[in-house]
């Protein structure tokens, strides 16, 4: 499990049986993780200071279905505040109060005997291990704060963004949650012709203006969470995302650890794909050229609340665990995927951004769609203590 200084662990050898005659040493860790407040599923904006903690409980061997039970310290005894089974690839995830009567809460895990296998009990673990967040956005107010500055402020057919531009337009802060739009671009009363990259048109679209900005040169991080609670806009035609870049490019870079890379924490597509239409992936230089990882996430209704809920009628937090390591993807504390490929070394900053590509034009289903948009309600990040 790639994890920062977070993991605690206690293991042991226990004895399994294997035959009816017959029994082997096992040895067996419980390793609980202890991650930002990074689970807030709702409908509307809400302060950041009511979302979960999440937890992650690592048990090997790895036993699908063998229950972990997840307990809190209160006062000087032990109370059971949750318990799963393990999935397939040895976790069991939990979300919980950070805050117990306005205190830090202490956690164990505990996995449950199991075919032959003893309980076994992790170490403990603080739920405010990583401190209050470096950098926190509520996106109150009428405007954006100081910590942000728009991009991409010219159309780039060189970037199959012919038709599109990021613009101030198109980002509305109101009601604690930042607006970024997809709209018509006010100034243009012709068509754009769009073209995929190689050379085909594609066809005639009215020119568009994206939300787009960043933190780029203000805040930035090295390593630990970066969150962000988001509800993205239905339709395809544009997608929806937020992510990070290296603050200082490095032209000519070999590695991530030489030039960073960019880190989709989620992109979003649009509703109807036959990929799911959520994706993320970390694209890094090497010396044959740029090389991606990651990609579509597998199952992603799994990661809703129900049959009512969507990535379009309700904010989720979507957050990135950055570490030596590797990097670890969560949805609302749930971890989607993981990789040890393209670690960045360097700097990162933030990027919201709802934008849409040419090729993705076609498929909005008609220029009558527009506006569409995508909402923010708040942005953090917790730098690694170590």
């Amino acid at each position: 499990m790639v994890a920062l200084a977070l993991t605690l662990s206690a293991g042991a050898g226990a004895i399994a049986a294997t035959g009816a005659t017959s029994a082997v040493a096992v040895d067996q860790t419980v390793a609980i993780t202890v991650l930002p407040p990074v689970s807030q599923p709702g409908t509307r904006p809400a302060s950041s200071s009511g979302a979960l903690t999440a937890v992650a409980v690592s048990v090997t061997p790895s036993a699908v279905g063998r229950t972990v039970r997840l307990e809190r310290l209160a006062g000087r005894s032990w109370r059971q505040v949750a318990q799963a089974p393990l999935d397939s690839r040895g976790l069991a995830e939990f979300r919980v109060a950070t805050y117990a009567s306005g205190s830090p809460v202490t956690y164990r895990a505990t996995a449950l005997a199991y075919q032959g296998l003893p309980a076994m009990t992790s170490a403990t673990a603080v739920s405010t291990r990583w401190g209050a967040a470096d950098f926190v956005d509520e996106f109150g107010g009428t405007a954006l704060s100081a910590s942000w500055s728009h991009r991409g402020p010219d159309y780039n057919p060189a970037g199959l963004r012919k038709c599109s531009k990021g613009s101030p337009q198109a980002v509305q802060v109101s009601g604690g949650a930042v607006r970024l739009s997809v709209m018509r671009d006010p100034a243009r009363s012709d068509l754009c012709t769009a073209y995929r990259a190689n050379g085909e048109v594609i066809g005639q679209f009215n020119y568009r203006l994206n939300g787009h900005f960043s933190t780029a040169g203000r805040q930035d991080l090295t390593y630990g969470v970066v969150a962000a609670r988001v509800r993205f806009q239905q339709p395809p035609g544009q997608h929806g995302a937020f992510w990070l870049q290296p603050s200082v490019p490095v032209p000519g870079a070999t590695s991530a650890a030489e030039g960073g890379a960019e880190i989709d924490v989620i992109e979003w597509f649009g509703s109807g794909l036959p990929s799911g239409g959520l994706s993320g992936s970390v694209y890094y230089p090497t010396s044959s050229g740029q090389v991606k990882a990651g990609g579509w996430i597998t199952d992603p209704g799994s990661y809703l609340s129900g049959k009512t809920d969507s990535w379009w009628s309700s904010y989720h937090v979507f957050s990135a665990e950055w570490s030596p390591g590797g990097y670890v993807f969560r949805i609302d504390g749930r971890e989607t995927w993981r990789t040890s490929a393209g670690v960045s070394e360097r700097p990162e900053y933030l990027i919201l951004s709802l934008l849409s590509s040419d090729y993705e034009l076609p498929t909005l289903g008609g220029e009558d769609r527009l506006p569409q948009h995508m909402y923010v309600d708040w942005v953090q990040f917790w730098r690694s203590a170590d």
